[in-house]
């Protein structure tokens, strides 16, 4: 029902900067908070920031002042600013929305596929 599309990643030196983005498309009604989490090697999915459909904006602490994430309509973005080995980990895009498709009506997440981010020291 709801399909994301993510770009961006790739391989970037440590102190470098990337720009991810995630496009949203599909039976969505209204979409909510957009936001971006991440998985490195061996340890949990956690959240790297979000952002409400009003605009306020919520960030770990460990990427506070080098992250910055932002919408327009159903495509966010994560400018990822002073890269270190530390944000190397697959970068999820997820958003909270109110879906209508002949088998689903609601409220869902919807994730996407994930995106590979490096930082090489």
């Amino acid at each position: 029902q709801v399909q994301l599309v993510e770009s961006g990643g790739g391989l970037v030196q440590a102190g470098g900067s990337l720009r991810l983005s995630c496009a949203a498309s599909g039976s969505i009604v209204k979409i909510n908070t957009m936001g971006w989490h991440r998985q490195a090697p061996g340890k949990q999915r956690e959240l790297v920031g979000e952002i409400t459909s009003g605009g306020g904006t919520n960030y770990a602490d460990s990427v506070k002042g080098r992250i910055t994430i932002s919408r327009d309509k159903n495509t966010v973005y994560l400018q990822m600013n002073s890269l270190n080995p530390e944000d190397t980990a697959v970068y999820y895009c997820k958003v909270n929305c109110n879906v209508h498709s002949r088998s689903l009506v609601g409220l869902i997440d919807a994730w996407g596929q994930g995106t590979q981010v490096t930082v090489s020291s």
